[in-house]
């Protein structure tokens, strides 16, 4: 193996790790050894068929991808399977990915989306895992599919954090544009490749070319637009394009990963227009959304674990659903290379390899004993439809602590405490917030509890 294929396969590493998971990337493209480079093709080394197998059908875009940036256009990728590690023996298979292309280029003229860059294919509503944390803008972007840009939600600006799903529903919303009006142009571009273009239409005096392919879409979706920060000439070109979509009556859709009121050098003109729409958060999965990413993901994967098992993930893995998707992989992958079933010790030293460990959570379960030991009641009553003062102002404790203290949605929470709805259980956190501001017992039973529950 030569230094430049060394080289040129760490850049590929490089990017794949850039745009991966910690987990994902470690379990599938860490291990993999790259054996030769000769007449257009790249032979990579892989553990076994499986592990080919997974890449072909989860990430050959990307790797594609990266591969047509280090080894060039027309590229083909082909796996060894090791069979023997003793006499070094294998067999190889092509990748079963498209050829690789060069990279997209700005056309002068379209007609229709097939010219488009695709949106990811896996990436629709159906695969959008509804919750709490996403509902507003899932409602939001259900909404302009139907009717885009004839909403009060132009743009749509999407925010929070890595690996919350923005991409994911910012798809979503384009596949769904497609297919309720087929005639549509969806573009979705990123940040940093509207800024590459750019700068070589600028380099080519191609600025007019530019400004008419992107004024010719129905609907742009624009990802990270807070990589545009400090580039001045790349923010006056999209300001245009902007207001002439916004005028036009079509689509603008654009993701960020904090809301317009934290963006740092982006000019005011345009931070004006991003809070002309609906500016919706995507928060962090909570521990309800968390789960039913997980058995999700399981079904489509066909992953079968215990109860035990995805409650530890779910409460263990909580800032991203790429970590939860790169977990389920990574016990996938040791579970079929090592031929050991999935168990709770192999999930815990999966699971700490890629976030720390969280340290035992309080459950609504847990505040419903508790409050029921601290007002000496059953804790049945807490749950069922007495309506005493007494159990009725124990029950609101419960739901305030509930809130406070546990990773529960409204609607867990409810459904822990005798099945009741999601506006019940926000009277009851609003009606306590208000009653210890002027009733000091009240004030000191919450302040006994939290203290119990939190030691």
């Amino acid at each position: 193996m030569t230094t430049s294929l060394t080289q040129q396969w760490a850049q590929c590493q490089t990017i794949l790790a850039d745009n991966l998971t910690a987990s994902a990337y470690q379990t599938w493209f860490a291990p993999i050894v790259p054996l030769q480079y000769a007449e257009g093709v790249l032979v990579l080394q892989v553990k076994s068929q499986f592990v080919a197998e997974y890449i072909e059908e989860n990430y050959i875009p990307l790797l594609s991808s990266a591969i047509i940036r280090v080894f060039g256009a027309g590229t083909r990728l082909e796996y060894r399977i090791l069979i023997d590690s003793t006499s070094d023996t294998g067999t190889r298979i092509p990748s079963n990915g498209a050829p690789a292309k060069s990279q997209w280029v700005m056309p002068v003229e379209r007609s229709n989306n097939d010219d488009l860059p695709q949106l990811n294919e896996l990436y629709t509503f159906d695969s959008f895992i509804a919750g709490e944390p996403n509902k507003l803008a899932r409602t939001a972007g259900m909404a302009i599919a139907k009717q885009p840009g004839y909403t009060a939600f132009n743009p749509l600006f999407i925010y929070g954090g890595s690996g919350v799903g923005k991409t994911h529903l910012a798809c979503a919303i384009g596949h769904q544009v497609q297919a309720l009006h087929p005639q549509a142009r969806v573009l979705y571009v990123s940040a940093n490749t509207f800024k590459l273009q750019f700068q070589d239409a600028r380099k080519e005096n191609r600025i007019p070319d530019f400004l008419n392919f992107y004024q010719s879409v129905d609907v742009l979706i624009l990802d990270d637009i807070q990589y545009f920060a400090g580039l001045k000439g790349t923010q006056d070109t999209f300001f245009h394009i902007f207001n002439y979509l916004q005028q036009s009556r079509k689509q603008l859709i654009l993701t960020c990963d904090r809301p317009p009121v934290e963006l740092k050098d982006i000019e005011e003109r345009l931070l004006t227009r991003f809070k002309w729409g609906l500016a919706a958060e995507i928060a962090r999965p909570d521990y309800t959304l968390r789960k039913s990413i997980l058995l999700s993901k399981m079904h489509r994967d066909g992953i079968t674990l215990s109860d035990e098992i995805v409650e530890f993930i779910a409460t263990n893995v909580r800032d991203s659903v790429r970590d939860l998707e790169g977990i389920l992989a990574s016990l996938l992958a040791h579970s079929t290379l090592t031929d050991k079933e999935i168990d709770l010790p192999l999930a815990e030293q999966v699971v700490s390899h890629i976030v720390a460990l969280q340290p035992q959570t309080t459950t609504v379960q847990d505040v419903i004993s508790a409050v029921a030991q601290h007002f000496n009641i059953p804790e049945k009553a807490i749950m069922a439809q007495n309506r005493s003062k007494e159990i009725t102002q124990a029950r609101h404790v419960a739901a305030y602590l509930s809130k406070q203290l546990t990773d529960s949605s409204l609607n867990e929470i409810g459904f822990r405490m005798g099945k009741r709805t999601h506006a019940t259980i926000l009277h009851s956190i609003t009606y306590i917030r208000e009653a210890i501001e002027f009733d000091p017992v009240l004030r000191q039973h919450i302040a006994q509890l939290q203290s119990a529950l939190q030691h």
